[in-house]
């Protein structure tokens, strides 16, 4: 990779921006794609496509574009899980989510809960949830996840994780309680096209019953949004 490219890829690495490396085979000729590749007017409309696919995917590959054979590699900012609510559901989600790759990070006020003997090598916020929030820095690789039933812990999460780019994000709690919920973020100013971000009930309906298994459900919901998959 050409110095000038490198540098650009390590700024945009630190302020951790999704970039993709492009190489045509045939020609020897390197590209640096930033952000969103659907974005980006150098690329027709199917390469850029094909980008972001491969972005998704986090997984580099070769095709065939109108300029030659292209390799694209990714370069995305790490996957991070911030779970409000160290309730049992918690205790499961975190390790799919770190054997999953993501970094996973615990946010609740209520110090019986978030201790480190239910979370042991887990990143915990006893702040309140939008001060947490707030301060974790939410960005386009980051999903959030409301599991506590508690509008006063809930609302301030959901609040502050529909107004940044998080990929994902669920609220637990029935289809009634999740209406409800809606009620009350219009309130604090978001539209019908902001609320419909959020999955909830938070999960793909597998039935799940055990906290184990909804949190599995939420894992998959969530990894099917991160890869742009359809849903079933």
């Amino acid at each position: 990779m050409k110095r000038d490219l490198l540098d650009r890829l390590i700024q945009a690495r630190a302020r951790k921006e999704p970039v993709t490396h492009l190489r045509w085979l045939d020609r020897g000729e390197e590209q640096l794609v930033e952000g969103d590749p659907t974005a980006d007017s150098s690329l027709t409309e199917a390469d850029a496509i094909a980008v972001q696919d491969v972005l998704r995917s986090d997984r580099g590959r070769t095709f065939d574009t109108a300029r030659g054979k292209l390799f694209a590699q990714p370069f995305n900012p790490p996957l991070r899980l911030i779970v409000v609510g160290a309730v049992h559901i918690a205790q499961s989600l975190v390790p799919m989510a770190s054997l999953s790759g993501y970094e996973a990070v615990v946010v609740d006020p209520r110090r019986a809960f978030s201790s480190d003997r239910r979370f042991p090598e887990v990143e915990i916020s006893q702040d309140w949830p939008d001060d947490a929030l707030q301060t974790l820095a939410i960005d386009a690789r980051t999903a959030v996840v409301t599991l506590t039933h508690d509008p006063k812990l809930d609302d301030p999460a959901l609040d502050v994780a529909l107004r940044s780019p998080a990929f994902y994000i669920a609220a637990l709690g029935s289809r009634r309680t999740h209406a409800a919920r809606l009620e009350r973020l219009r309130e604090l100013g978001h539209d019908d096209a902001m609320l419909e971000r959020i999955h909830g009930p938070a999960g793909l309906a597998i039935g799940a019953v055990s906290p184990a298994e909804i949190a599995l459900s939420v894992m998959a919901e969530m990894t099917n949004v991160l890869r742009g998959a359809k849903e079933a």
